[in-house]
């Protein structure tokens, strides 16, 4: 179980990693497309990306922990789809408030904010699903605020229209984080990846024709970084995800996902020669104490884990 755990949470790291350097090329790529066409495009990419790899699990039975009787099979079959639907509406709607919400706000304020599901994750876990979680767990998620705050947030802290979505994009991230908690213990994950891109291209598909203008023209200009942020980053980024936290508690996913801040700064300084300063470090520092810490292993901490891992 410990290889298993180790194993997860290196996986989220590398998550974590892919979905920072895509920084680069989501910056990029807001030079020429819009924002909800941009994230309909790369989620329609990643599950073209995806589905051929759920397609032969299904063919060859290969799904982690499938079933051998027909009634079980079935039932695998039907939570695998509704994980997928689930997963993917939460993936969409979060994405969908994130984009808007970056076009009022700043991108070191919305890098914070969306990053609060690391704070939203076991609060939400303890009040609607009765989890429990070690002290040095919560010294980990305060720990990682203040590292967030230390790392993203260069001006005086406000709320504005902005701020207000990226919040709510954090907290149906929230949600995202636990739903594929649940459901990537109980369906295939692979094929609940591929779901949830379909989900979620739909969903965002459907934002953008209401709230903009899509043009194919505009797609294509984009298509470099479109292609790096459907396939990387969404392809195999969120299928690492599902497939990972199988073997480790959302709270601790959550903490090594929002690395995700510390990576994408530490890749715009060496790909975008963007500077790093004391106060940016300190943050990247506490960020890492923070990861270190929720792994040190606890008497009780067994208790708090889900089953099945």
């Amino acid at each position: 179980m410990k290889n298993k755990r180790a194993l997860g949470n290196g996986l989220l790291l590398l998550t974590a990693f892919i979905w920072g350097s895509a920084f680069v090329f989501q910056r990029v790529g807001m030079e020429s497309i819009e924002p909800l066409t941009f994230t309909a495009a790369r989620m329609a990419l990643s599950f073209i990306v995806v589905a051929p790899l759920a397609y032969y699990f299904l063919r060859k039975g290969r799904g982690s922990s499938s079933p051998e009787s027909v009634t079980e099979r079935r039932r695998y079959g039907r939570l695998t789809v509704a994980g997928g639907i689930c997963c993917g509406s939460f993936l969409g709607i979060a994405s969908i408030l994130q984009q808007m919400g970056l076009v009022y706000t700043s991108a070191g304020k919305a890098g914070f904010l969306t990053a609060m599901y690391i704070l939203f994750v076991p609060v939400i876990g303890v009040i609607f699903l009765g989890r429990k979680n070690t002290w040095i767990i919560w010294i980990s998620v305060l720990l990682g605020v203040a590292g967030m705050y230390l790392l993203c947030l260069k001006e005086g802290f406000s709320l504005t229209k902005g701020d207000t979505l990226v919040c709510l994009c954090a907290f149906f991230f929230s949600f995202h984080i636990l739903c594929c908690d649940h459901f990537g213990r109980l369906g295939n994950p692979v094929c609940i990846s591929a779901i949830q891109f379909l989900t979620a291209s739909v969903l965002s598909a459907v934002a953008a024709v209401i709230f903009e203008e899509p043009d194919m023209g505009k797609i294509l200009s984009a298509l470099i970084p479109i292609a790096y942020c459907g396939i990387v980053s969404g392809g195999i980024g969120y299928t690492l995800q599902i497939t990972a936290q199988k073997f480790t508690d959302p709270t601790t996913a959550s903490l090594l996902m929002s690395m995700e801040s510390v990576f994408a700064a530490i890749t715009g300084a060496l790909l975008l020669q963007e500077r790093m300063g004391l106060r940016e470090l300190i943050g990247c520092i506490i960020m890492f104490t923070a990861i270190i810490l929720v792994q040190i292993p606890l008497p009780d901490q067994a208790s708090a884990e889900p089953s099945g891992r």
